[in-house]
């Protein structure tokens, strides 16, 4: 869509923060079913962003933060192993299927300006990137790294039109002797490399140290900054020390520069957390961020499952959705293992939009359980096609339905091969209901 004003370094924030009310903020507040004025509000609080580069044209925006709906974002990307333009356009295709609301190019192979520039040709969603993953395909060796580097690719990427960006700018040199306690060290790749650059020149972390120039860009072409968090637990063992919390302090006076300069943005979260102290790291970042949306990685809540994180991770992405995270980065089988196929796509899709739901209905978000009741009601009555068109992935529970009945039944019969006609509960419940029926009947 065009933007609704012209000129450089207007944003969204700048322009929230005037009284003004855009055409992204309209249709926001029509998706949210809440009012503009409310989203125009939040939005120059800073507790809801629009991640919308003035040059991705093809975007239908959508508003990230504490008043909306929990969004999710889907990671696709090549890596320097596998995959080419043409698959993770396919994935991409599966990402808009199945209901991501962002997706991330995390590409490290080769064309990655290509694969980019198709994606955002294709994308109505927006699109977010790490620049310092291009950066490094550059280099031989993340010691070749320079200021000027990282800003060239951060310019480039925001020219084209990416509409958020992960930017590695928290983890600070005077944190990496906390990290030495830990079981799985730094696990971020962008945190392990900047790490990397900091101990073999001795300096601290240039894009901290360069925020200022970052912030030009971001203000220029509207990106959404996404503070990353290269100090984010790898494992159980790591989580809530001291290492996370001093990042973590570092970002809140890095969201307090991006206000100061009317650019939108949010922080990033972890990682690997036990179950019962996601609530309590939601808070935090809530509290020490005044209340700009937290963008979260799961969090996996147990460390014993590979091949099932989607898994382990949509238990806790619930959780932290249900306490005020209002991103949710999903995780696909493949997490620790591989780079994600199309089916991990799609499982890890399905798993964090449950996520994402079961945490709006916890939050009671206007609507949110209206789509679960229309859903019950045609269950009730056995209206399969219904059942199948409001399910969230329609393709699967159809065909879930057709592996024990004929096509000719399948969408008719008033039971489940589960049960069957005899056992059906809801069948039961109906017949009582003419029991009672028939009872009354006489007793008038």
């Amino acid at each position: 869509m065009p933007r609704s004003y012209t000129g450089e370094n207007i944003t969204l924030l700048r322009l929230a923060r005037q009284g003004e009310i855009t055409e992204e903020m309209q249709l926001v507040a029509k998706k949210e079913n809440i009012s503009a004025e409310k989203v125009r509000d939040e939005i120059a609080a800073g507790k809801m962003v629009i991640p919308a580069n003035i040059n991705h044209t093809k975007l239908d925006p959508i508003g990230i933060g504490i008043e909306c709906t929990v969004k999710i974002n889907a990671n696709i990307g090549n890596s320097p192993l596998e995959s080419d333009e043409h698959c993770e356009l396919v994935k991409l295709d599966a990402c808009l299927k199945y209901g991501a609301d962002a997706v991330m190019d995390l590409s490290t192979g080769e064309n990655i300006n290509g694969i980019r520039k198709a994606m955002l040709k294709a994308s109505p969603i927006p699109l977010g990137t790490v620049p310092l993953y291009q950066a490094m395909e550059i280099v031989d060796k993340v010691e070749d790294l320079t200021t000027e580097l990282m800003l060239d690719v951060i310019t480039q990427q925001a020219e084209q039109g990416v509409d958020f960006m992960t930017i590695h700018c928290g983890l600070l040199k005077e944190h990496l002797p906390l990290t030495k306690k830990r079981i799985t060290g730094i696990v971020s790749r962008g945190g392990s490399l900047m790490a990397e650059w900091m101990t073999y020149w001795d300096k601290q972390n240039m894009l901290y140290e360069n925020f200022d120039k970052v912030l030009d860009i971001a203000e220029k072409y509207d990106v959404t900054l996404s503070l990353g968090d290269g100090l984010r637990p790898g494992c159980l063992a790591d989580a809530s020390d001291e290492a996370q919390f001093a990042e973590l302090d570092a970002l809140a006076e890095l969201v307090q520069k991006c206000w100061d300069r009317d650019v939108q943005v949010m922080v990033e979260g972890p990682g690997h957390v036990p179950l019962n102290d996601v609530e309590r790291n939601i808070k935090r970042q809530q509290e020490v961020c005044k209340g700009a949306p937290f963008y979260v990685l799961g969090p996996i809540v147990t460390d014993v499952a590979p091949g099932y994180d989607h898994i382990t991770s949509a238990i806790g992405a619930a959780v932290a959705g249900m306490h005020g995270a209002s991103f949710l980065c999903y995780v696909t089988p493949k997490e620790h293992l591989g780079l994600p196929e199309l089916e991990d796509v799609r499982n890890g899709i399905i798993a964090y939009k449950i996520s994402a739901h079961s945490a709006d209905i916890a939050k009671g978000h206007p609507g949110a359980r209206d789509w679960d009741d229309k859903l019950a009601r045609a269950r009730y009555a056995f209206d399969w096609p219904t059942q199948f068109e409001l399910s969230m992935d329609p393709d699967r529970a159809k065909s879930m339905r057709e592996e024990t009945l004929s096509t000719s039944e399948h969408g008719k019969s008033s039971f489940c091969t589960m049960c069957g006609p005899k056992f059906c509960a809801m069948n039961i419940n109906q017949r009582i209901a003419k029991n009672e029926a028939r009872t009354a009947a006489k007793n008038k």
